[in-house]
């Protein structure tokens, strides 16, 4: 399973790989990138428009019980941020929608009109890491008021009025920017979700590798993969045998990896990205 297709990259080297007998299936939420995958014309291939919630539905509905392997790459995609009209980078003036599914759920300018200046406070502080969280809101508050805020070039001059430092080479908008598509998307709480729904799928000896580009999604994957691989036991001393004790899900193959510097040089994008891998026992 390529649970994230995007524009197809790994699906296309997934279906090089697994030979004339194998079967990949695709999931994507964005109707853009189901689009785009109507170029692959492979019988051995399925995209789904869904999200990782429906994980389980997909297979079921499918009548697939386990799988080989499952890849997840975690965040938003060069096309979502490219695209002016999704709303998802301060760099174009567009409608601030931010949706990865446009067919459904509530737009970034739907919940800035709506929440309350701690809910918005929690947000950008929570999924933007942001420590000007409380001026943020603040100013978006008093902003919406006057005049509403629908625009990405409206939110970004306002996050910029308000932040007067940020690291070199950062626009002051970018934490504020990346907390609300978080929040829209609910892109942590999906991917708690999928971790342990994909091991469960995951046939013996099959694995799961998951790229990350962001810390708060990385740690979910950390977190989730070490307790996989090492549950908890009883305290010394207690009367437990040896085949009644927690036995590890998975084992990680290897350590984190990184990109390389070429692999930087040519995508400047990936300079965050971290890659993990487990297999299930």
């Amino acid at each position: 399973m390529d649970a994230t297709f995007g524009r197809g990259g790994h699906s296309r080297a997934i279906l090089a790989a697994v030979g004339p007998a194998g079967r990949l299936i695709a999931l994507d939420r964005d109707p853009a990138a189901i689009a785009a995958g109507a170029a692959i014309k492979d019988p051995r291939f399925t995209l789904v428009h869904a999200a990782f919630s429906e994980f389980d539905a997909v297979l079921d509905r499918l009548g697939v019980g386990q799988v080989g392997g499952v890849l997840l790459d975690i965040g938003v995609s060069s096309p979502q941020l490219n695209t002016p009209e999704r709303g998802m980078s301060f760099r174009f003036d567009a409608p601030l929608d931010m949706r990865m599914d446009t067919t459904q759920g509530e737009t970034a300018a739907e919940f800035l009109a709506r929440a309350s200046q701690s809910e918005i406070e929690k947000v950008i502080r929570d999924y933007g890491e942001e420590r000007f969280a409380h001026a943020i809101a603040k100013a978006l508050v008093a902003a919406r008021g006057e005049h509403g805020i629908s625009r990405t070039g409206q939110l970004a001059t306002l996050v910029a009025q308000v932040v007067r430092t940020r690291e070199p080479g950062q626009h002051p908008a970018t934490r504020s920017f990346q907390a609300l598509r978080i929040h829209v998307n609910r892109e942590l709480e999906e991917l708690s979700l999928v971790l342990p729904r994909a091991v469960e799928r995951l046939a013996p000896g099959g694995r799961l590798a998951v790229i990350c580009f962001h810390s708060l999604e990385d740690r979910i994957v950390k977190r989730f993969l070490r307790d996989a691989a090492h549950p908890p036991q009883p305290p010394k001393g207690v009367p437990v045998r040896a085949v009644d004790l927690p036995q590890p899900v998975v084992n990680l193959v290897g350590k984190a990896m990184f990109p390389s510097d070429a692999e930087i040089a040519a995508n400047p994008r990936c300079r965050s990205a971290v890659l993990r891998v487990a297999q299930k026992v």
